[in-house]
């Protein structure tokens, strides 16, 4: 089978399940040791090698990576820069569509593969597919944010899968279906008690990334050492994603809507 794909172009289909893939790896584990990477190789008849390179070529199209000089593959196709462009602006339908190619070449529906749970029980019809099409958009969503940040709170540095989320900088009731609620850029990896203090306003962040604590919440009443440990934090920068920037507009948003307090400068 690996004999017969040697050379063989890579379809639309291929390259959407490899970039797909390439937004829930962290860069630096874009190798063909990677056990995601060797199970995309199998269903596809490539090699590992040949998947890993194909997520190079598309990583040469990231914004972000190009800024920060991160050095990518520059041979992609001009159907990886298609593929790149179409889905950054339609996260949601990026990872729909993943699951859906995914579920044919396995010759299996897409309930077998992924657990929607009571959604399996509504009848067909376009509600039951905006509520599928929603679940899978949250799943990538999860397992973009938190790869980005190497499953570690961007805060506390916290690496501990019961403890983390995948929290949305501008929240997913106000957030646009196809460009922002499923965005990697829209999110942040917080341990639980700084993704509910983000969640309700208490703390943001500056545009240097930059934490930022409400006058509300240094109110609030509190022990010495709690007190000593949430403040700690206050104007130091948040460890940056290795990928998927969290955007200044996101940021804005949250800095003028849902922050309880005023940035000074």
């Amino acid at each position: 089978m690996l004999e017969k794909r040697t050379g063989t172009k890579w379809s639309r289909d291929e390259t959407i399940l490899a970039f797909d893939l390439y937004c829930r790896t962290p860069f630096g584990k874009i190798s063909q040791c990677n056990p995601e990477i060797i199970e995309l190789a199998k269903l596809l008849g490539r090699t590992p090698g040949s998947v890993g390179l194909k997520m190079h070529n598309l990583a040469h199209y990231d914004p972000e990576l190009k800024k920060r000089n991160v050095t990518a593959m520059a041979h992609g196709s001009k159907l990886d820069e298609e593929i790149y462009i179409e889905f950054s602006s339609d996260w949601t339908n990026l990872s729909y569509q993943a699951q859906i190619i995914r579920a044919r070449m396995q010759n299996k529906s897409l309930s077998e593969i992924i657990d929607f749970g009571d959604i399996d029980k509504m009848p067909a019809g376009q509600y039951r597919e905006q509520m599928m099409k929603a679940r899978v958009g949250q799943y990538f969503f999860r397992m973009a944010v938190l790869n980005s940040y190497d499953n570690c709170c961007c805060i506390t540095g916290l690496k501990s899968p019961e403890l983390i989320v995948a929290s949305h900088i501008k929240p997913w009731k106000v957030s646009d279906e196809h460009t922002e609620r499923t965005n990697p850029c829209n999110g942040l990896c917080l341990n639980s008690l700084h993704d509910k203090a983000f969640d309700r306003g208490l703390i943001t962040l500056d545009k240097n990334y930059r934490i930022i604590i409400s006058n509300k919440l240094k109110e609030m009443e509190m022990d010495t050492g709690t007190r000593r440990w949430i403040m700690g934090y206050e104007k130091c920068q948040i460890t940056l994603p290795n990928k998927f920037l969290p955007g200044k507009d996101f940021i804005e948003y949250h800095n003028d809507v849902i922050f309880q307090g005023e940035l000074c400068g």
